[in-house]
C-alpha cells in the first residue's frame, strides 16, 4: 500500500511539473530582477524534471513489480515461511524479470538498428539503456492516450451530466417522486412476502430495490436544487466543456499546419530557449494560463476515457471492493498516462515548452511522420467521438420515427438514461 501511494504521488508530480514549469517561466519573465524569486531558476526546474523521470523509472521498473511479486510470493520450498522468504523470492523474480526485459530490448535494438555504436551503447545502462527503455514505455503511454483522450473528451459531457442537476423542462418531479415511492413500497412488500428459501428471487428483488432507491435519491436531489443550480450551472458547465474541447482540437489543427510549413514546430527535445528567456505562449501570461487549464482538462479526460474503454471497464476501483493487485495495476496505468502527458502535450502543440531531462530524450519525437500522424489521428478521432456523441440523440429519434428502434441498431446503453415519465410509463432519453 505504501509503494502504491508513493507511485501515485510520483504520477501527480509528473502531471503537475509541466504546469509548474510553464507558470515559473512566465513569473521569471515578469519579474527578472526580483530578489524574492531568485531561487526559481533553470537549474531547479531541470533538477525537478530529472527527479520526476528518475522516480518514474524507479516506480515503473522496481517498486511496482516488487509490490506485485511480493503479494504473489509464498517463499521457496524448503525455507522457513515468513517475510524474509517472501522477500527473497521477490528479489529473485525481479532479477529474472530484469534479465528478460534486457534481452527483449537487446534483440529489438539489434533488429531495428544493427550497428556497432547502438550495440555498444546498450552497455551503458544508466545513460542510454534506461532512457531508451523509458522512451518505449512513453511511446506506449502516448498511444494509450491517443485512444483514451478522444473517448474521454466525449464522455466528459455524460459524466458532468451525472454530477450536476439537469434543468427540469416539461417534467413534474412531484409526480415522478410519487411513482418511485409506490414502486419502492411494492418491491418492499414482495420482499416481505417471499419465503427465505427462495434465494434467487430475493437477490433479484434486492437489486431492483437498490436501483429504485438510487433513482429516488437522484429525484430528491433534483427537487432540492435551487433554480440557479438547475438552470444556470448545468448549461454553463456544458458550454465550458464544449469550448475547451473545440479549443484543443483547434490547437491540434494549427499545430498540423505548423508542422507542414515550419521545422521548428517539431518536438525535438531540450532545444528550447531555456527557462526565463522567452515566453512559451503567444498571448503571454493569459495564454500560459489557458495552456495549463487545457493540460489538466486533457489529463482528467484521459483518465475518464481510460476507465470508459471496454477493455478497462472491470479495472475501475470500487470502494471497499478492490483487490491489492488491482490497486497496483491502477497505479501503474496512472503512472504511464501521467508520464506520457507532457510528451503528448508537446507533440500536439498544446504547449511549446521543450521537455527537460530524460522526458525529452525520445528518438521518435524527431520523426516527422510519427508526429504528424499522431496529430492527425488525435484530431480525427476527437472529432468523430464528438460527432457521434452529439448526433446519438438525433439518431435515436430518427430510428423511432422510422419504426426501427425495435431492431436495437443503437448500441449505446451507457449514455442512455431510463426514467419514469409523468404518466407512469418508462421512457429512454
Amino acid at each position: 500500500l505504501f509503494l502504491s501511494t508513493f507511485t501515485l504521488a510520483v504520477s501527480a508530480g509528473a502531471v503537475l511539473l509541466l504546469p509548474f514549469s510553464i507558470i515559473s517561466n512566465e513569473i521569471l519573465l515578469s519579474f527578472p530582477q526580483n530578489y524574492y524569486i531568485q531561487w526559481l531558476n533553470g537549474s531547479l526546474i531541470h533538477g525537478l524534471w530529472n527527479l520526476a523521470s528518475l522516480f518514474s523509472n524507479l516506480c515503473l521498473f522496481v517498486l511496482m513489480p516488487f509490490a506485485f511479486f511480493f503479494l504473489e510470493s509464498e517463499g521457496f520450498a524448503g525455507l522457513k515461511k515468513g517475510i524474509r522468504a517472501r522477500i527473497l523470492e521477490t528479489l529473485v523474480m525481479l532479477i529474472l524479470l530484469a534479465l528478460l526485459i534486457l534481452g527483449i530490448v537487446w534483440v529489438a535494438s539489434a533488429l531495428i538498428d544493427n550497428d556497432a555504436a547502438s550495440m555498444e551503447s546498450l552497455y551503458d545502462l544508466w545513460e542510454f539503456y534506461l532512457p531508451y527503455l523509458y522512451s518505449c514505455i512513453s511511446l506506449m503511454g502516448c498511444l494509450l492516450l491517443l485512444l483514451c483522450t478522444p473517448v474521454g473528451l466525449s464522455r466528459m459531457f455524460t459524466v458532468m451530466g451525472q454530477l450536476l442537476v439537469k434543468p427540469t423542462i416539461l417534467e413534474d418531479l412531484d409526480e415522478q417522486m410519487y411513482i418511485i415511492t409506490l414502486e419502492e413500497e411494492a418491491i418492499q412488500r414482495k420482499l416481505n412476502g417471499i419465503s427465505p428459501t427462495v434465494e434467487y428471487q430475493t437477490v433479484e428483488l434486492e437489486r431492483e430495490l437498490e436501483k429504485v432507491k438510487s433513482k429516488k435519491t437522484n429525484l430528491e436531489r433534483r427537487k432540492k436544487a435551487s433554480a440557479w443550480e438547475r438552470n444556470l450551472v448545468y448549461p454553463a458547465v456544458m458550454i465550458l466543456l464544449l469550448i475547451e474541447t473545440s479549443f484543443s482540437v483547434l490547437l491540434v489543427a494549427l499545430n498540423i499546419l505548423y508542422l507542414l510549413v515550419d521545422e521548428t514546430a517539431m518536438p525535438k527535445g531540450s532545444g528550447g530557449p531555456g527557462i526565463g528567456n522567452a515566453s512559451l505562449s503567444t498571448f503571454g501570461f493569459v495564454g500560459a494560463a489557458l495552456e495549463i487549464i487545457l493540460i489538466f482538462y486533457l489529463m482528467v479526460s484521459s483518465v475518464v476515457g481510460f476507465y470508459s474503454l471496454r477493455f478497462f471497464e472491470n479495472f475501475t476501483p470500487r470502494k471497499d471492493d478492490t483487490t491489492m493487485t488491482k490497486i497496483i495495476g491502477n497505479c501503474v496505468s496512472i503512472l504511464v498516462l501521467s508520464s506520457a502527458l507532457p510528451v503528448m502535450s508537446r507533440t500536439l502543440g498544446i504547449t511549446r515548452f521543450d521537455l527537460l531531462g530524460d522526458f525529452g530524450r525520445f528518438n521518435w519525437l524527431g520523426n516527422f511522420y510519427i508526429v504528424l500522424s499522431y496529430n492527425l489521428l488525435f484530431a480525427i478521432m476527437t472529432t468523430l467521438c464528438l460527432v457521434r456523441k452529439f448526433t446519438s440523440a438525433v439518431r435515436e429519434e430518427l430510428l423511432k420515427a422510422l419504426g426501427l428502434d425495435k431492431l436495437h441498431l443503437s448500441n449505446n446503453p451507457r449514455d442512455s438514461e431510463t426514467k419514469p415519465s409523468a404518466n407512469g410509463h418508462q421512457k429512454t432519453l
